[in-house]
């Protein structure tokens, strides 16, 4: 049995990863366990891209907290001594005008409020500067060039190694199946591979599996999956930056968001963040139906002509952790002392990540924190409605 350790953190992931470095940077023993390999395939932290961006509407919260984020994924780059995250500028593009109530335009007046200066864009303006979109279809928006997206799986790689070399003590395939339970105060972990963990306590942080572990959080959590498309272009240099930018294209009403052309991997990466499908994260199959593809390819014609025909190379099922309004869920169990949840990411949650694992870590320690209150457990009932501003929600 391994000596015991201050802290287990359970899952690798974005929300895992950066609490154990946190909490290491704090002095404590930490060990993170995750099924592997890292960064595992099937989580939603990894894919080749994620968004980051500052834009929530009229919620103010959260556009301070990327505004932090952002500032370590600029240090992360240094850090990790390579453009993990780039700063491309984001287009918010809508098809009527924007208007009060609308998510672009309460992003805009925020924006403006804490100082920002996005690019208001006209049609005509849109055409002019980004001439991938289809003329005269959306008509209002803008560019923010504060945004971009990070590389989301080889950030969690990095932040592995880094956690590694930090001194967190990172046990890959070692898949949590239950606590070690003492006078009624979790006291560790065990594992499907017969291995035991103890520690003084433990942090699940497992994402879309997070409701397995503690499945009193059903009742509060339920596991979506949303498609994601990489095409390949045939002029990719329609789709690379400054042409072509991270973009959301009225997104609240139809779901799409992506990205322009990857640096590595050669493709336009399209996906949605919308109602999706439930599924469970350990028995269904991850596939993107066909019936997703004809959506895809209706958006496609409708907004970038020049990728209607584009041949999909990859599709994979993203699976986000929902929580009934979409915030996150990072608190002590109320009832179960000795365990901590940080799941919860509902779609929106990696761009968090600089600033995320100090957030965590102030939860664990129960230092104050401005925005814990955010994240705190709670009642919801079971027709709570998803308050994240940018995500399509209905059918």
């Amino acid at each position: 049995m391994p000596s015991g350790y201050d802290v287990i953190v359970v899952g690798a992931g974005i929300f895992g990863v950066t609490t154990a470095l946190a909490l290491r940077e704090r002095g404590h023993h930490v060990a993170l366990l995750d099924p592997g390999p890292l960064p595992h395939p099937l989580a939603a932290s990894t894919d080749i891209s994620k968004v980051i961006r500052m834009e929530y509407g009229a919620d103010e919260e959260y556009m301070a907290m990327v505004e932090e984020a952002r500032e370590g994924w600029l240090a992360w780059n240094e850090l990790f001594g390579q453009p993990l995250y780039h700063e491309v500028g984001v287009t918010m593009l809508t098809r009527a005008p924007m208007a009060p109530g609308g998510y672009e335009y309460e992003s805009y007046q925020m924006l403006l409020k804490r100082g920002h200066r996005p690019d208001r864009l006209d049609a005509a303006e849109i055409t002019r500067r980004f001439p991938a979109w289809r003329p005269g279809h959306y008509v209002d928006g803008y560019f923010h060039a504060r945004g971009g997206y990070a590389e989301s799986g080889r950030v969690v790689a990095a932040l592995v190694g880094h956690a590694q070399k930090q001194g967190v003590e990172v046990h890959a395939g070692q898949t949590v199946d239950g606590f070690l339970e003492e006078g009624g105060r979790v006291v560790g972990v065990h594992t499907r591979e017969g291995q035991t963990f103890p520690g003084g306590l433990v942090v699940v942080a497992a994402g879309t599996w997070s409701w397995l572990l503690v499945p009193e959080l059903a009742a509060v959590m339920k596991s979506v999956g949303q498609p994601v498309f990489h095409l390949k272009p045939a002029d990719p240099a329609l789709f690379t930056p400054p042409h072509f930018v991270v973009f959301t294209a009225d997104v609240s009403h139809t779901g799409w968001y992506g990205f322009p052309l990857h640096p590595h991997e050669g493709v336009v990466k399209v996906a949605n963040h919308g109602v999706g499908w439930r599924l469970h994260p350990a028995r269904d199959e991850r596939v993107v139906g066909e019936s997703e593809v004809i959506k895809l390819r209706a958006f496609l014609a409708d907004t970038f002509p020049a990728l209607a025909e584009a041949p999909i190379v990859y599709t994979r099922c993203c699976v986000y952790c929902d929580t009934l309004d979409e915030h996150f869920w990072i608190d002590h169990h109320p009832e179960r002392p000795g365990l901590v949840v940080a799941a919860g990411g509902s779609g929106h949650g990696f761009k968090f990540g600089p600033m995320l694992g100090g957030l965590i870590a102030d939860v664990v320690e129960r230092r104050p924190n401005p925005y814990t209150h955010k994240f705190c457990w709670r009642e919801l009932a079971m027709g709570t409605a998803g308050e994240e501003a940018a995500r399509h929600h209905r059918r």
